[in-house]
């Protein structure tokens, strides 16, 4: 089984929120890593239990050595827009982000490989 760690949206201003174990934080570094299935999904199922405190948990897939998110859209979502680098978790800069921002290996997104391959 590959890394994972819990995500979510906090409801009360949308921000990307992470699991520590503990409580929900903010920066992708702070977050548990689960290397085994049953307890990652117990803490999935204990996130779904919050609904009026966060937006859709799932569950993510996290590179071998637990400095990114796998996909594309979770590194985004880890970072902050794409589109203005000056603004979320990205401006703030430090190790971690930057662990983030040149983490080994390509992110996958499926979703902008269909979009590549439509045919008109």
């Amino acid at each position: 089984m590959t890394l994972q760690a819990l995500t979510a949206n906090r409801l009360l201003d949308g921000e990307v929120v992470f699991w520590s174990g503990d409580a929900w934080v903010e920066q992708f570094a702070d977050a548990r890593l689960y290397d085994a299935e049953a307890p990652a999904e117990a803490a999935l199922a204990s996130a779904k239990g919050l609904a009026t405190v966060l937006i859709d948990p799932y569950l993510i897939a996290v590179t071998d050595d637990g400095a990114a998110p796998v996909s594309f859209r979770e590194r985004i979502r880890a970072l902050g827009p794409s589109d203005h680098l000056d603004l979320g978790k990205q401006a703030q800069g430090g190790a971690a982000i930057a662990a983030i921002q040149h983490a080994h290996g390509a992110a996958r997104s499926t979703g902008r490989l269909s979009l590549i391959r439509r045919k008109p």
